[in-house]
């Protein structure tokens, strides 16, 4: 038997929902019955916002239990900044697959010495820290770059997928490869709602589809 994947989401609630996709597309199955069981809260109550997940860990912890004690066996985040609160989450006593330590490997994988980030401030720093300890520089927005990302990631949240929010986020990421980034991280999971590797002359490493994968390969490695 598979292992039972329990998500916290919700941060937002669209990208939760772009992750549930990619981890049914990347489940091999022959039939219906093969794909994973997953247990999902969609909690969008949780505090959001570059800086506003400071008092989230409590949120984070309650969820987590909620899931085990609903059948969950494995974790997954489908935020990026939320994974600040890792230890609060591992305190349920599950196993975590961690979301940005998978992108730091998917870059690894690439043969990236600098990798461009696209995130929150809080997503940036936890990136700096896991791509250092891989041998990766990270590369990331200035300042004012990072306000206009900011912005439009608010834009994303509310639903404006258009092509003009394409077009900056195309933009963006054009200046982080004018940088020296070697590949393209989506380090926050409203990135690949706005982008994909067709956008970009360098490898997109989706880490949003990334955690999808090494999801099934821990839940399906109980088998």
């Amino acid at each position: 038997m598979s292992k039972v994947l329990g998500v916290l989401g919700g941060m937002g609630p669209a990208a939760t929902l772009d992750f549930l996709a990619k981890l049914q597309a990347a489940t091999p199955v022959g039939r219906e019955r093969d794909h994973l069981r997953v247990l999902v809260d969609i909690n969008p109550k949780v505090a959001d916002g570059d800086g506003g997940y400071d008092a989230a860990g409590p949120v984070l912890a309650q969820m987590a239990v909620g899931l085990r004690d609903a059948g969950a066996q494995v974790l997954a985040i489908a935020c990026n900044t939320a994974h600040a609160h890792v230890d609060a989450v591992k305190a349920s006593g599950l196993p975590l697959v961690d979301l940005i330590e998978t992108a730091g490997f998917a870059a690894k994988a690439e043969g990236a010495e600098r990798a461009g980030v696209l995130g929150t401030g809080g997503a940036l720093a936890l990136y700096r820290r896991t791509f250092s300890h891989l041998g990766i520089e990270a590369v990331t927005l200035d300042d004012h770059e990072q306000v206009e990302f900011m912005a439009l990631l608010y834009r994303l949240k509310h639903g404006d997928l258009g092509p003009e929010s394409r077009r900056t986020m195309a933009a963006l990421a054009h200046r982080l490869v004018g940088k020296g980034a070697q590949v393209m991280v989506a380090g926050c999971t409203e990135v690949p709602l706005a982008m994909d590797a067709a956008d970009l002359a360098v490898p997109f490493i989706d880490a949003t589809q990334a955690l999808a994968r090494r999801c099934v390969e821990v839940c399906l490695a109980a088998e």
